[in-house]
């Protein structure tokens, strides 16, 4: 299964309708079949899930972030990729190991690609997106 894509059922519904691979009833497709993998992978980074914007978009800076983003501390670098993936595991909660991992393969492709790293390289302090929406609670029968 792709350690990127959290949710199997809704990611793995959406992303199998968009690249023509019934991914819900074989999801191990991602894991043995590398044409399919880089395809899930590239529809993870460029596809937008309401409320999280797509990977691509922050790192290339075509998302403007609300109101709402700037309080929780969400920002366009590389951090609040971080939180798009695994926010709720990984951000709000302090320095966090695996972050930091994430951080030093980011920081070694850039280097590779001769480019510079950006600020807000973490998710520290950044409430996870979708942490703020208001959730209806129904009564229980």
């Amino acid at each position: 299964m792709c350690p990127s894509i959290q949710n199997r059922n809704y990611n793995y519904g959406q992303c199998g309708k968009a690249i023509g691979a019934d991914l819900l009833n074989n999801p191990d497709l991602v894991a043995t079949e590398p044409v399919i993998s880089f395809k899930t992978a590239l529809w993870f980074w460029m596809t937008p899930q309401s409320p999280k914007p797509s990977c691509h978009d922050v790192i290339t800076r075509r998302w403007n972030p609300s109101g709402a983003d700037k309080s929780a501390g969400r920002v366009p670098h590389y951090g609040v990729t971080t939180n798009i993936i695994n926010g709720g595991l990984e951000c709000a909660k302090g320095w966090n190991a695996k972050v930091e991992e994430h951080i030093g393969f980011y920081k070694r492709y850039c280097d590779l690609l001769g480019v510079g790293y950006g600020n807000d390289l973490d998710c520290n302090n950044q409430k996870p997106l979708g942490s703020d929406l208001n959730v209806i609670q129904l009564p229980e029968n």
